[in-house]
């Protein structure tokens, strides 16, 4: 596959020197009613209050509000939501929770130990996002139904970015497709209907999957909880052209891929969660201000940076707000960070310089004034200077590259059973769990299942490998409605719906122009299409975004391409050769492609106020001067991950008259989904300190969700391989691996070796 250029990421963010003026939602306003219904939630309970608080709702709490206003509404002390005594000097208890059956028992032994012990609390349990009839029969079953006042804090969607919002429901994916559990559709429901009566109503919904179609379904009717906004007269009008829900398992291979932009590969590698990342403590300390009158003085503080492996580390927001580089960066390739961050220094080093050239006062006046602003950029530059190398020892890595060629080579559908040797070779090497699992159910998916007796072979190596304990992980992702790691042919005892459900990856390959070739002719094509967030491979889901809201793009190259690239960011993409962006059709001139995708495809037209056409809605809501602009709600059922993020903010750059706002359940990884199906992730995450103050009672981490310690085992497979590989190279890969399998019982490595 192609891999993107410097050059070609550099065009792809263009837009940070050349910015349009074009307006976006407020979707602050969403932050600010979090904020309020937290503190009206908060002041129904008076006086003094303990606050024990679910640990999956810290980061998601830590994006609306700080500590000090906690404590400013009566929060004295708090704790997390776990098993164990709970200590409390103040009357008052408060849980704020989700409704969960573990938190629910928790709770109820907490307070029956109080009442044997004689404490007199009054106790109030908040649900988030909404009460539940299940929490209520549990805690009369405990008999404490009546000594609990039960109410909830609504607690919808969170803004992660400036076009970003987010339930930040961790579990959506599992709950769904593994769980069974729907309850996810409706709470999205219920925040999508929020949604509608803040901006206005979605003139037309469209979308693809089943789950996606139930939620379109509940959408056009009026739920219990709220009333229908279809029946509200103070709905304003409406700034969205229309809303487009994307099933997750509509497309399941993006996940799974590693991303290659820079805010992606933060998110594989060290962990992007709640906008907060953990980091080194010494990029996040402020430097020592450049001496102006030494002008060899290097302002960027990347000529040494100090080792950062095994450093502690402290959390991190990271915000457009308070970052003045992120902008610029989060959504280029990794392989065009070195050169951008090269550039930004060379200017911050020009722009002190300049201090030099201030002789009168006004001119000092004026350096005083841009200094602030320039020691800003300085510290962006050294984090994200320490940051791209942290992440650079990632990616030089033997294992890494390896992935990607098996990736890339999976894509192709290139010798596949090369490629399933490949991954075995990666789990005597001591790879990690969750990158031999999401490269087996990309060979399943992109190949039509895995030959039964190979599917067999690798898995019995990963149980061995890595413990029988994720049995039930294999299992999950075999099992409809999942059915991501299939053999091939199906046994005849395959349920039904797994049967038709494959997927026709190979079609799609085509009719959708998912993968560029690797050739000098096909690198153009890679710098001015989604495809550069992969290096060459061009995410189902924004392909399907694409057949409704740039229909060029699916078909041909959208981006205009300029005839140089002038280095001031002023190349393709310029926003004085943007075309406007055609009226929302539907699925028009794709319907054959959308029919070989599995699941529903929907396309429902609500009826806006003062239009008796509702069909024209969404055509009409374009037809207006162009000066105005419209919105295209992308909700992602599932989940989504930071590559779709950055290519759907390119699509929303090749076009005036339409923005994008990017509605998820929660971001994801490869990584944290694989996880959250084995239940092995980390529980607490890494936001659980709400803003920068940790509650009382800490909570030890699970550490199952990270890269896995080589053992003895590992070590020894690892060596063995390589030399039964050099002296029987014509013998098969399993029997090499049965051979040094057979070896291993009697290696003077293993504890337990046999004389």
């Amino acid at each position: 596959m192609a891999a993107a250029s410097a050059s070609a990421s550099d065009a792809q963010t263009s837009y940070v020197t050349e910015r349009d003026n074009e307006p976006r939602l407020d979707i602050e306003l969403l932050k600010d009613t979090a904020r309020k219904a937290l503190i009206d939630t908060l002041n129904a309970v008076n006086g003094v209050k303990t606050l024990v608080l679910d640990p999956t709702l810290a980061g998601p709490l830590g994006l609306v509000t700080e500590v000090a206003l906690l404590k400013h509404h009566g929060v004295d002390k708090m704790f997390w939501l776990e098993p164990g005594p709970l200590t409390s000097t103040a009357t008052n208890v408060v849980y704020l929770c989700r409704p969960l059956i573990k938190y629910v028992k928790i709770i109820a032994d907490q307070v029956k130990a109080h009442i044997r012990e004689s404490q007199k609390h009054r106790y109030t349990l908040f649900l988030v996002p909404r009460v539940s009839t299940l929490v209520s029969r549990i805690l009369e079953e405990e008999g404490i139904l009546g000594d609990i006042t039960i109410s909830s804090y609504n607690l919808q969607f969170i803004p992660v970015a400036d076009d970003v919002i987010s339930l930040e429901n961790d579990s959506a994916f599992k709950e769904l497709w593994v769980d069974g559990d729907e309850t996810v559709i409706y709470n999205s429901a219920l925040a999508l209907n929020s949604l509608q009566k803040v901006y206005g109503r979605f003139p037309r919904i469209l979308g693809k999957g089943d789950y996606a179609s139930r939620l379109a379904t509940l959408l056009t009717k009026s739920l219990p909880d709220q009333p229908s906004p279809l029946s509200d007269p103070s709905i304003p009008s409406a700034p969205f052209d229309s809303l487009i829900i994307i099933d997750r398992t509509v497309d399941m291979i993006t996940p799974l891929l590693t991303q290659l932009t820079y805010e992606g590969l933060i998110d594989e590698f060290i962990g992007l969660k709640n906008a907060h990342v953990e980091l080194p403590v010494s990029l996040l300390t402020i430097p020592a201000a450049p001496n102006p009158s030494n002008p060899n003085a290097t302002p960027s503080g990347s000529a040494s940076i100090t080792p950062l492996i095994n450093e502690k580390t402290k959390k991190h927001h990271l915000s457009t707000a308070t970052d003045p580089l992120l902008t610029e960066l989060r959504d280029l390739n990794f392989s065009s960070i070195g050169k951008r961050l090269s550039r930004v220094a060379h200017r911050l080093d020009e722009d002190y310089k300049a201090r030099l050239q201030a002789k009168t006062v006004t001119q000092i006046r004026d350096f005083v004034g841009k200094l602030g602003g320039l020691q800003g950029e300085h510290q962006a530059l050294r984090l994200h200077t320490g940051l791209s190398e942290m992440l650079s020892l990632k990616t030089r890595t033997e294992l890494f590259n390896k992935s990607l060629e098996v990736q890339q080579n999976l894509l192709a559908s290139y010798e596949v059973s090369a490629q399933i040797s490949a991954i075995e070779d990666m789990i005597a090497q001591g790879a990690c769990m969750q990158a031999i699992v999401r490269l087996l159910c990309l060979a399943s998916i992109t190949s039509g299942g895995i030959k039964a007796k190979s599917l067999d072979s690798v898995k019995r190596e990963l149980l061995q490998a890595y413990g029988y304990n994720y049995l039930p992980l294999l299992l999950s992702l075999a099992a409809p409605p999942l059915a991501i790691l299939l053999p091939n042919p199906l046994p005849i005892s395959a349920a039904p719906a797994v049967a038709g459900n494959k997927y026709p990856f190979i079609t799609l390959r085509k009719s959708l122009r998912l993968l560029i070739d690797d050739n000098p002719e096909a690198l153009e094509e890679v710098e001015n299409d989604i495809s550069y967030t992969y290096s060459g491979y061009a995410p189902i889901s924004i392909r399907l975004v694409q057949c409704v809201a740039q229909k060029s793009g699916v078909i041909s190259n959208p981006a205009e391409k300029s005839s140089a690239d002038d280095g001031d960011g002023k190349g393709k993409g310029s926003s004085a050769r943007k075309l406007h962006a055609h009226p929302i059709v539907g699925w028009k001139g794709f319907e054959d492609v959308l029919g070989t995708i599995p699941g529903k495809t929907f396309d429902i037209a609500q009826k806006v106020p003062g239009s008796t056409n509702s069909t024209a809605s969404s055509v009409t809501s374009l037809m207006r001067p162009h000066e105005q602009t419209t919105t295209t709600a992308v909700f992602f059922l599932g989940g989504c991950t930071y590559t779709e993020i950055a290519a759907l903010r390119w699509v929303s750059r090749q076009n005036k008259g339409r923005k994008f706002l990017i509605v998820t359940t929660g971001i994801v990884s490869g990584n944290s989904l694989i996880d959250s199906i084995a239940s092995t992730g980390k529980n607490l995450s890494a936001t659980k300190d709400t803003a920068s103050e940790k509650p009382v009672k800490k909570t030890k981490s699970s550490g199952l969700g990270g890269r896995k310690k080589l053992s003895a085992f590992n070590k020894f497979m690892q060596t063995e391989m390589a030399r039964l590989k050099e002296d029987e190279p014509d013998m098969s890969h399993q029997d090499r691996f049965k051979l040094a399998t057979s070896n291993w019982k009697k290696a003077k490595e293993n504890p337990r070796a046999t004389a």
